[in-house]
């Protein structure tokens, strides 16, 4: 699981967004590295464990031949309180870490396999994030 080495702070405001307002991503919206890459259409957050089990599958499908870039990282910090706790008394623990994503962003790159075998892996992992994602190629300027 992905997480960083050392945060500033243990535990971070929530930050919710008014998903009218949100806006497209301005950095990372190009496939950079790879032939193929996995881009978000939809904002939301994904967990770490997320992130870890769609380069899972990705890397699997890929095979010994594929190479596999990751263009997200998960530096947010989420809480969660304990199963059966009133309300009040605090913020939850931290669990784990997540990475805010705005659509346009290119979350996975592959490259060294067939256009075949690169959208079928990319949309194998795709279904295991939960925002809505299309596959794109590199554009050739």
């Amino acid at each position: 699981m992905l997480l960083p080495k050392k945060v500033k702070f243990r535990k971070w405001h929530t930050a919710r967004e008014n998903p009218a307002k949100i806006g497209n991503e301005t950095r990372g919206t190009r496939v950079s590295f790879g032939s193929f890459g996995l881009k978000a259409i939809s904002a939301g957050r994904i967990r770490s464990q997320e992130i870890e089990a769609a380069r899972k599958t990705i890397a699997h499908s890929l095979g010994k031949t594929g190479k596999l870039w990751t263009r997200i990282f998960p530096d947010r910090p989420y809480t969660q309180k304990p199963a059966e706790v009133k309300m009040g008394k605090g913020k939850g623990d931290p669990q784990g870490y997540e990475a805010v994503i705005r659509p346009g962003r290119v979350l996975f790159e592959v490259d060294g396999v067939t256009e075949v075998e690169a959208r079928e892996c990319l949309r194998k992992g795709g279904t295991k994030v939960q925002l809505k994602t299309k596959i794109v190629s590199r554009e050739i300027v």
